[in-house]
């Protein structure tokens, strides 16, 4: 039950969101239904650790531990970004009179981020990505602004032309179901179980096709030129859900099928994942010692830690599985909380160029800690969660025999490292330009950054045993050795 009210609950929101006597309350309305969706989907998580399934409709809606990991995500990040959204979008937004339009697709996008790890089926799981997509592109044009069009544009062209190639991708995954004696009702669970009696050509075939379909969602280079123009355009709520969360989703898609695809004797594939996911962490960390614009910055740290995730999933270790699902968990928070703070930073000094951004801390001295603390976090400073997930995938990989792999992560992760805290450095340390205007950052944009800290601070210091329960069995789902 407590599954089936976490994913429906956005929806409901959506539609009273959309009734014009209820217009006027569209943001209590969708913070409200969204901490109840985050509190069931806490539910959820307890139940899997308790009985290793969570069960609402067999077949339909069903979740292990990988899948309510992800659904604890997006509830979280969902919730905070709505919290946030209520004194950004009065500050920021040209098209207030269109704000409850905003809330009815942002909860819609909710929903869609919600159902996708909550589907038991690898079929519905495309459909809810497709979702996905339509509602970010709605969110990222709203302004109506010609570069916020032109991004959606470009992010609608880039992303849906990933549609028909992952749909065959599904659909050669489902002859090679049905042709090894599978039921009429192919699952997550299903597949996995027949993996080794699966002609294995036929699943390097289909992940090959999902790999580069979703792929072009994810982010991953180089199929992530959308992304920076859709996260520096889109409203920051926006970005903080695209970058925290929309790109962890058809990820978590990918990495399902890659669980299925090291479950079979045969159709090995690992080391071509770390090969990708390398190829993506050394674009972004390049691209990240150019970037100008602050938003553009924290977008193309996604792309790094899309390829990190890949390349520890990609060791095909129960070890390396433990840092992939790790470093989800830590680049979800870690960079909502990256996006909200650019967003106090744009409220408050009114410019995304780095360039123009200078003694932040002696101007605004909240907004320059939080942005030396989210910096520090996702660049994988220690003691930040981010730096735990990198050494344990630094660790698995050596533990592996991927030595050379290895080497070429840790410099890449120190290359970007430096390039971001030497493009902060200035934005927080620099002398202040007298004609450099300050606002006032309003109260739910404060109190969304407090509560995305609290995270942020103790996850790098403790872990609690039930999340490391959790961490456990989302590893366990990944397979490995």
């Amino acid at each position: 039950m407590g599954l089936i009210v976490a994913v429906f609950l956005p929806l409901l929101a959506a539609l009273l969101c959309w009734i014009k006597p209820l217009r006027r309350i569209a943001w209590g309305t969708t913070v409200i239904c969204l901490s109840i969706s985050f509190a069931m989907a806490v539910m959820t998580a307890a139940q899997v650790l308790r009985s290793g399934r969570a069960v609402a409709i067999p077949g339909w809606f069903e979740a292990d531990g990988l899948s309510a990991l992800v659904i604890l995500l997006v509830s979280f990040v969902c919730t905070l970004a709505a919290i946030f959204a209520g004194g950004y979008m009065l500050q920021e937004s040209h098209q207030k009179e269109r704000l409850w339009w905003f809330y009815c697709n942002y909860n819609l996008l909710a929903f869609a981020l919600i159902v996708v790890p909550a589907f038991a089926s690898p079929n519905l799981v495309w459909v809810g990505v497709e979702l996905i997509t339509l509602f970010a592109i709605l969110l990222v044009g709203f302004e109506s602004t010609p570069r916020a069009l032109e991004a959606a544009w470009k992010y609608a062209i880039l992303t849906l032309m990933g549609a028909p190639i992952s749909l065959l991708g599904f659909f050669v995954l489902y002859w090679a179901y049905r042709g090894s004696g599978g039921g009429t009702v192919e699952t997550w669970q299903g597949l996995y179980a027949m993996s080794s009696t699966m002609p294995p050509n036929l699943l390097k075939f289909s992940f090959l096709l999902v790999f580069v379909g979703f792929g072009t969602k994810v982010g991953l280079a180089p199929m992530h030129i959308w992304l920076p123009d859709a996260h520096s355009q889109a409203p920051t709520p926006i970005c903080a859900v695209l970058s925290g969360i929309k790109t962890t989703v058809p990820l978590y898609a990918i990495l399902r099928l890659l669980s299925v695809i090291l479950a079979s004797p045969e159709a090995r594939i690992g080391n071509w994942m770390v090969v990708f996911g390398l190829f993506s962490v050394g674009i972004a960390a390049f691209l990240l010692l150019q970037v100008r614009d602050y938003k553009r910055m924290f977008a193309f740290s996604t792309v790094e830690h899309m390829g990190i995730i890949l390349v520890a999933a990609g060791f095909a270790t129960h070890a390396g599985a433990y840092g992939a699902v790790s470093q989800m968990l830590n680049h979800s928070i870690t960079k909502s909380l990256c996006f909200y703070t650019a967003g106090m930073v744009l409220l408050s000094v009114g410019t995304r160029q780095i360039s123009e951004v200078r003694g932040l801390f002696r101007v605004s001295p909240f907004t320059g800690g939080a942005l030396l603390l989210c910096s520090l976090a996702i660049a994988g400073a220690p003691p930040f969660p981010i730096f735990l997930s990198e050494f344990s995938i630094l660790s698995a990989g050596l533990r592996s025999g991927h030595n050379v792999a290895v080497a070429i992560l840790a410099v890449l992760i120190v290359v970007a490292f430096v390039a971001i805290l030497r493009q902060v450095n200035g934005m927080l340390f620099g002398e202040p330009e007298s004609t450099m205007p300050v606002k006032r950052v309003p109260l739910s944009c404060r109190t969304a950054v407090l509560l995305a800290a609290i995270p942020v601070v103790v996850l790098g210091v403790y872990i609690p045993g039930p999340l490391h329960s959790l961490l456990e069995l989302a590893a366990q789902q990944l397979g490995g050795h």
